[in-house]
């Protein structure tokens, strides 16, 4: 599943080829991958909008459309939002497709999880998805004091936690794991039990890694792709994720799986004890 650093990828190479392009014409393919508002139809709400700016909160991307719309895009597991200069063929699992006065835009997933909502701007922020969002960690909101106060006296794992929007937006299972690594906690620890200096790394951690994410231009393991089709380049960075049996980059020693919350979850038995 796209996490923020994929997200915020998506948008910055979609806003160089859609931000002011006019939406001419929508066809929908799948017609459950749209929600419309009210009695609007999401085909009468988009067509003839601007697409005026792009956004990000968390794990979804904003356009905000003339008018006073809003598109709210989350790609979930497989989706994909793809840009084409010249008229394409609409592939096997494209859902969506926008015809813009220059180019094209398609939504496409294998999966059918992804959802592309229209909102009226003044209530995208109060969608539920939305409402409940942690702060983002890349802003100045997100101080160790915000962080500390978010896990509060939780009793469940640290990976849980981080893993929950609801105390910080945009983490998902890679660099949750990630970051982890490089504050040295272990996955397990009961949120409440980190200390203060404890929490300043992960804080510390938790931006390094989504910055850097960024930079790479995202994980591409099978699914995610950028707005240009193209693939990211983080997993050649990668400390943790995805290399459980292989030894640690700081001590060698093989590193370690196992589940936690449904998700699998690899850490260095000795890194982070």
């Amino acid at each position: 599943m796209p996490e923020l650093p994929e997200v915020e990828t998506i948008r910055r190479t979609l806003a160089e080829h859609v931000s002011g392009r006019t939406i001419k014409a929508v066809e929908l393919y799948w017609p459950d991958a749209v929600v419309s508002w009210g009695n609007l139809g999401f085909t009468e709400i988009v067509s003839g909008r601007m697409i005026e700016g792009l956004g990000r909160r968390g794990k979804y991307l904003l356009f905000g459309l003339s008018g006073g719309w809003t598109l709210v895009a989350h790609m979930r597991m497989t989706g994909r939002l793809l840009y084409y200069k010249q008229a394409e063929l609409p592939a096997k699992h494209t859902h969506v497709l926008f015809r813009l006065d220059q180019g094209e835009l398609h939504f496409n997933d294998v999966r059918k999880f992804g959802r592309l909502v229209a909102v009226p701007t003044s209530e995208h922020l109060l969608l539920p998805s939305l409402a409940k969002l942690g702060p983002e960690p890349l802003e100045s909101v997100f101080t160790p004091e915000v962080f500390s106060q978010r896990l509060g006296t939780q009793k469940r794992p640290i990976k849980s936690a981080l893993l929950d929007q609801e105390v910080v937006a945009g983490l998902g299972n890679i660099y949750a794991d990630e970051a982890l690594f490089l504050a040295h906690v272990n996955p397990w620890r009961p949120g409440h039990s980190l200390n203060e200096r404890e929490i300043q790394a992960l804080h510390g951690a938790i931006v390094k890694v989504l910055r850097a994410g960024i930079a790479a231009q995202g994980t591409s393991f099978r699914d995610y792709r950028d707005a240009n089709g193209e693939k990211g380049a983080f997993q050649e960075q990668l400390y943790v994720y995805g290399r459980a049996g292989k030894p640690c980059r700081d001590c060698g020693r093989p590193l370690e799986k196992g589940r936690l919350g449904g998700r699998t979850t690899v850490f260095c038995p000795r890194c982070q004890h």
